[in-house]
């Protein structure tokens, strides 16, 4: 396969940025042009959630140094969006009414935040938006958080440490239940309620107004501070114009992060990718993704053969309770825990079939390495072995 000269990257959030830096490192000496809505050069995102809004960082973690782009010869376009995607002809038209011809296109939109319907407040998912919200959680304000995922939980946390007070509602039982099930779901949520966090569980939004919200129970709430933290949206409005094979709430890849139109790739949370390790299609919203994907995507780029094989990864800090997350568990699949669960100190796991598909350590930092190396293999293991052997003997 020929090297490309043109490679055109829409998107220039974590995994846009990932792959520019990454083709750059493998050699590639072709022209690169990055196209991205935002003002701010490409950043990550785990800290708007985290140390901005606790008040510990007055910006995020930079994907790369302000000069990297001139210096790599990267033709960075902020606040210039792309209208069309055209692959029968390799072109791109941008907001600026100008057509550009790539040879390789990598789409990495990324999401946005959803919202209800007549929904009134703060959202997170730019520098900015983290910046706003962090000046409204002062003191003595009540927050009320319309869901109670990873975002709602961390915003939380952030909201109690400014000393907000701070009702999290959600129509599910428990909190992260789709990800992590009923058990460790009320773990966190005991966690919170011992940091005086209030929940309204079981209960969604009836209806927002000037005045607060009313949920479905009746209730109604009047807080200083509304934040929608009800989960993210991909970007697919380009790609499904383009008409790109649509999978799985996101934009069909390959092993290789092939679209289903010649020449244009996808990393990041847009991506539903057919996964070797699972043999189904994995969509994963989550920061690891896109930083790794858009490195492993400079590769089948510039014509290598390489699939992308990760399993997936996230982590999360809420008060004194640190948490790594690996694999992809289902909700029925068992729960082994290792540890205590009570002191938040402890190890659980996923096992399907005998085989391990997910480990998540809290407050737990020695078995890292053993614990991805099991997940990756998807190792054949007992609830006794988990429980009670060495780790790393078992990989």
């Amino acid at each position: 396969m020929v090297e490309p000269q043109r490679i055109v990257i829409v998107g220039t959030g974590l995994a846009g940025a990932s792959a520019a830096g990454a083709l750059r490192d493998r050699g590639y000496g072709g022209k690169i042009t990055m196209f991205g809505t935002e003002h701010h050069r490409p950043y990550e995102l785990p800290a708007l959630s985290k140390d901005v809004l606790l008040g510990k960082a007055t910006e995020p973690a930079w994907v790369h140094e302000p000069s990297f782009y001139s210096d790599n010869e990267i033709d960075l376009q902020l606040g210039v969006s792309v209208l069309e995607l055209r692959p029968g002809d390799h072109t791109i038209v941008d907001s600026d009414g100008a057509v550009r011809t790539y040879d390789r296109l990598l789409l990495a939109t990324g999401s946005r935040p959803r919202v209800l319907p007549g929904a009134q407040g703060h959202v997170l998912r730019t520098l900015d938006d983290s910046l706003a919200l962090k000046s409204a959680l002062r003191e003595g304000r009540h927050v009320v958080i319309v869901g109670a995922g990873w975002i709602g939980c961390e915003v939380a946390s952030a909201a109690r440490a400014h000393g907000c007070r701070v009702t999290v509602v959600d129509p599910l039982a428990e909190p992260l239940v789709r990800v992590l099930g009923a058990e460790m779901g009320a773990m966190f949520r005991g966690l919170h309620t011992e940091h005086g966090v209030e929940f309204k569980l079981g209960t969604g939004v009836a209806s927002f107004s000037p005045a607060g919200v009313r949920l479905d129970d009746g209730t109604e709430l009047h807080p200083d501070v509304t934040v929608l933290a009800v989960g993210a949206s991909p970007r697919l409005e380009l790609a499904e114009a383009a008409g790109l094979e649509l999978a799985e709430g996101g934009v069909a890849v390959d092993a290789l992060l092939r679209t289903s139109a010649p020449d244009v790739f996808a990393a990041g949370d847009i991506t539903a990718q057919d996964h070797p390790r699972y043999g189904h299609r994995v969509r994963v919203e989550h920061w690891a993704n896109a930083k790794d994907q858009g490195t492993h995507v400079a590769g089948p780029l510039i014509g290598l053969d390489e699939p992308y094989l990760k399993s997936p990864y996230f982590f999360t800090d809420q008060y004194d309770l640190g948490m790594e997350y690996r694999g992809l568990a289902g909700p029925d699949d068992e729960l082994v825990v290792r540890g205590d669960v009570a002191s938040r100190e402890f190890i659980a796991f996923w096992l399907r079939d005998g085989r391990l598909r997910a480990a998540m350590n809290v407050n737990v930092w020695d078995h890292g390495t053993a614990l991805k190396a099991l997940v990756d293999a998807q190792a054949t293991v007992t609830p006794e072995q988990l429980r009670d052997a060495d780790l790393g003997a078992l990989v």
